[in-house]
């Protein structure tokens, strides 16, 4: 096995909350997979070691492919832009799961793609789809400021160049006839993203306003989608109330309220007075 870690290798906690650990969970016990984009095998590990899963990786990098070879029962090197990859399965028998972790974002056309992902799983079988949620409020934060600057990972990642917002993801599959049977959301606070020092920039209002969307928080969707024959209901990406973080005070507006009900005017100077010069605004 190849030892020099690869850029795009990561350790996955298979009982974390990370959108990895959760695509491993959707994905269940003792499938016959199919991982497009597995990279260095990340993901395809946890899947073929812990999973006891059969995993048929494709992959464009060579050297991602010698990482993730040794977790598949195949490794097929392939171009996911090209319209001639489903043929390297001629053959084979369709899978259970066919995987996408982080995949499609990265395509010219992921709308044809999912398509003919949709076309390889089983009567019984379904789709693992992860995707980064454009619509976050860090990101709006980076418009709002004028600098949508691309990073070396997380949402604006440069290699980036599809966008999706909740209800973009949801026509995604409808287009591919394919309905989302399970979402799972993965919320991080936009001072805790890649985008913190650009969201500081705003002011406690502002903050406070986009953070009252019911989806501002979302960072990445991982979904479970089936053929829109199959039996069951789909589900919404946007449900009419889903509360994504609780915090003590729901916001800084709320905050301020709450600190108002119990300090007196002076003690409450002295407070903003001693936050500003560290740096925090209320």
């Amino acid at each position: 096995m190849n030892d020099k870690r690869h850029h795009r290798e990561y350790e996955v906690d298979a009982s974390s909350e990370t959108v990895s650990a959760n695509v491993a969970r959707m994905v269940g016990q003792s499938k016959r997979v199919l991982e497009i984009g597995c990279g260095p095998g990340s993901i395809t590990k946890i899947l073929a070691q812990q999973g006891g899963c059969m995993v048929t990786g494709l992959e464009l990098d060579p050297e991602a492919i010698k990482k993730a070879a040794p977790y598949c029962v195949r490794a097929i090197q392939a171009d996911l832009n090209s319209s001639e990859w489903p043929s390297l399965l001629d053959g084979a028998e369709n899978f259970d799961v066919v995987v996408a972790a982080d995949v499609l974002e990265h395509l010219y056309d992921p709308w044809k793609v999912l398509a003919r992902m949709a076309s390889l799983v089983n009567s019984d079988g379904y789709l693992v789809i992860s995707l980064p949620h454009v619509g976050h409020a860090a990101v709006i934060a980076c418009l709002i400021n004028g600098d949508f600057e691309y990073h070396d990972q997380g949402l604006l990642d440069r290699t980036h160049i599809r966008f999706f917002g909740l209800k973009n993801i949801e026509d995604l599959f409808a287009q591919a006839d394919l309905k989302i049977i399970e979402a799972m959301y993965c919320a991080t606070p936009p001072e805790e993203t890649e985008f913190a020092a650009s969201w500081s920039k705003l002011s406690s209002t502002l903050q406070d306003e986009l953070m009252r969307g019911r989806h501002s928080a979302v960072y990445q969707v991982v979904v479970k989608a089936v053929p829109i024959n199959y039996a069951g209901d789909a589900v919404s990406l946007v449900p009419p109330e889903y509360n994504y973080r609780r915090p003590l005070f729901p916001s800084a507006i709320s905050w301020r309220k709450s600190l108002g009900q119990y300090l007196s005017p002076q003690l409450k100077q002295r407070i903003r007075k001693g936050l500003n010069r560290l740096g925090i605004r209320l």
